[in-house]
């Protein structure tokens, strides 16, 4: 599957720092500590509706973790999925009265617009759900080999892992399992249904069903796979085990985060024997909610990135308005708030518009420092903030040149292109 195009990326002055995140399942801030390619996989969209400023903020967070990496000499192997065959695509497209091909291919290609425009760096590997379901099979038919899954014996042909024999189950999350079995019929999971070994148990494939589509599965069944399944089998074949970071939204701690480890973790150690951990690190960006609710297709309650685009906003400051706020803290979606970042953004640009300026040096150092530490994006904007001031002020001793640098750092690792379309 074709990803976007890559916008330009600056080269700037010197590397800069080790990269630190709050991981999830430690419940603490870490250094990640990649080798020459640092690994990271970010669940992608489930393509029946447009990119709304949710998906937005999530593609934004981790564009920064690709961006911080980059400038500290790392190359990056970046994963992401589109989960192109599921309930909600397929429950959409009956309820449209539309090909759910269709539906799939017009709303990946709007999300592919979407992140060229908020000039977001593409992944090396986006791979669909539907072009990955072969390897997806064998993966099912070595966990029945392992006598780790089961099928159900109601006639459906539906597989589910066993989750009593995954030791490391819960690890991610930390969630008790009261929280699991609430979490699981929430999103998508079926803790009451009949026959299951476990209520926590994840569906692997799910059998045929009239009028749904389906490919030859395991033990020959024909259906389509379960949702975790999905990303533990498209991380193993592209990145492997081990890599540095899992990233998504907060709403997939639990379960999918908790699925596809424990799917991977299990596969690996029926190939190798050996324990080991699907990634290094768990991290997870916050919501962005609109009138005191958490954004979302359930709730109907969306703000579309194509559509504030087709108004005619600027993409950068829908980039510096998500920006404005910590990835990991909740935070509303206002008009009060995309106002601020356009005046932002045109108070940047006219200060770097300029032949001189304030020093470049120390507002490059603060937006390192402040990015390495756990993505504090608005920390770094503030840095350029008082840059502009000052250089719009005219204070102290202009540098020759300073605006071309601070423009490179602000498009190099804040992503935001002041340059005017």
């Amino acid at each position: 599957m074709l990803a976007w195009p890559a916008p330009l990326l600056p080269t700037l002055p010197g590397p800069g720092p080790v990269l630190r995140l709050f991981d999830t399942a430690r419940g603490q801030v870490v250094d990640t500590e990649p080798g020459a390619v640092a690994r990271m996989y970010v669940c992608g969209i489930t393509p029946y509706d447009a990119t709304h400023l949710g998906h937005a903020a999530t593609y934004l967070a981790f564009d920064l973790v690709n961006r911080l990496w980059r400038d500290a000499g790392h190359a990056v192997h970046y994963v992401q999925n589109v989960t192109d065959i599921d309930d909600p695509l397929l429950e959409r497209a009956e309820r449209d009265g539309e090909d759910w091909v269709v539906l799939a291919m017009r709303e990946t290609a709007l999300f592919r617009e979407d992140m060229t425009a908020l000039r977001v760096l593409p992944p090396e590997d986006y791979v669909g759900a539907v072009a990955a379901i072969p390897r997806i099979v064998a993966h099912v038919e070595t966990l029945l080999d392992e006598g780790l899954a089961y099928v159900l014996d109601d006639g459906t042909g539906d597989v589910y892992h066993d989750v009593a024999q995954a030791p490391a189950f819960g690890e991610e999350s930390g969630y008790d399992e009261a929280t699991m079995l609430a979490l699981s019929a929430e999103r998508g999971g079926d803790p009451d249904r009949p026959g299951k070994r476990n209520r926590l148990d994840p569906l692997l494939w799910r059998g045929r069903r009239e009028g749904e589509p389906s490919w030859p599965g395991p033990r020959g069944v024909e259906g389509r796979p379960g949702w975790h399944i999905e990303c533990a089998a498209i991380a193993l074949d592209t990145i492997g085990m081990g890599f540095d970071v899992q990233g998504g939204g907060s709403d997939l701690v639990f379960p999918h985060h908790e699925y596809s480890a424990v799917h991977a973790e299990a596969l690996t150690a029926a190939a190798t024997g050996v324990k080991q951990s699907f990634a290094q690190a768990y991290v997870h960006a916050a919501m962005i909610g609109l009138d005191g609710e958490k954004m979302s297709k359930s709730r109907g309650n969306l703000v579309f990135v194509s559509k504030l685009r087709g108004e005619g906003v600027d993409p950068m400051a829908i980039r510096l308005a998500l920006l404005s706020g910590h990835y990991r803290t909740d935070r509303a979606w206002t008009p009060d708030l995309l106002t601020a970042a356009e005046e932002r953004l045109a108070t940047w640009r006219r200060a770097v518009a300029r032949d001189a300026g304030a020093p470049a040096a120390p507002v490059l150092a603060a937006l390192r420092e402040r990015l390495s530490d756990d993505l504090d994006s608005p920390g770094a904007i503030a840095a350029v903030d008082a840059w502009a001031a000052a250089t719009l002020a005219g204070h102290g001793d202009p540098e020759d040149g300073a605006p071309a640098v601070v423009s490179d750092a602000v498009d190099a690792l804040l992503g935001v292109g002041l340059q005017e379309a």
